[in-house]
């Protein structure tokens, strides 16, 4: 295999683990190790379609504390937010916006990791399940970040750990599967891409599986700590892949 299919392979792998435990993150972690070595255009799509089949194998392994009357509100958001994180797509410095976007991750998520009891949210209702849901799909749209937002809130409102993970994994997989039918419709993912996928599916599948069975075995507080643990990774390798660029 070539470099970048070696690189693709990889990426797959450790995203496909940090997904199996956390519920989202495939396009996070993918992305900050293909940024080294992947076209931009590949790397989101292959984001996409790696974190939409990750979201499909949790459904078979991961399976508890889905409520729909919960979920409702993070899914219309999102169905309103992934076409305009598609249309801002090519407007978008991919640079800037990851800076930015790390920035954000690195000021919120290190504090709350750090302390010893994590604030909550109790106000704002549906509605501001809703915007958080638009946040959420404007991200994906932009690369496949979905999850992102909603992790974090839901960590916020201090929820049970199968109800975190429930609306997570399932506002993702509705997410990201929106959001690829966005980038099939723009013509973001090309025929020549999908060969690429061939590589990414197999990559990610048994590190899924494994990451799947750690979570099972995690303490409620222990779950909300490998959240804040991503999103400041994430942060870290968004901020580390944004700078040389500007």
């Amino acid at each position: 295999m070539s470099g970048e299919l070696w690189l693709l392979a990889g990426g797959a792998a450790v995203a496909g683990l940090v997904q199996g435990i956390s519920g989202f993150a495939f396009a996070m972690v993918a992305m900050s190790i293909w940024v080294w070595g992947v076209e931009p255009r590949l790397a989101a799509a292959m984001a996409v379609c790696g974190g939409l089949l990750g979201q499909v194998v949790g459904l078979f392994t991961v399976r508890r504390g889905l409520q729909g009357a919960v979920l409702a509100p993070f899914l219309a958001g999102a169905l309103v937010g992934v076409p305009l994180g598609t249309w801002v797509l090519p407007l978008l410095d991919p640079a800037r916006f990851k800076l930015v976007l790390g920035l954000c991750l690195l000021l919120c998520c290190p504090p709350m990791l750090l302390a010893h009891r994590l604030p909550r949210i109790t106000g704002g209702g549906r509605w501001a399940d809703g915007l958080v849901g638009l946040a959420g799909g404007v991200m994906g749209g932009i690369g496949g970040f979905s999850g992102m937002a909603p992790s974090l809130w839901v960590t916020l409102r201090g929820w049970d750990k199968h109800l975190q993970r429930g609306v997570i994994q399932n506002f993702s997989l509705v997410a990201l599967a929106v959001t690829l039918v966005a980038y099939v419709a723009t013509g973001a993912v090309r025929a020549d891409m999908w060969p690429k996928f061939a590589v990414v599916a197999p990559a990610m599948l048994l590190p899924s599986l494994i990451g799947a069975r750690i979570y099972h075995g995690l303490s409620p507080l222990a779950f909300s700590r490998v959240v804040l643990m991503v999103l400041t990774a994430a942060g870290l390798a968004m901020v580390a892949a944004g700078l040389p660029h500007l």
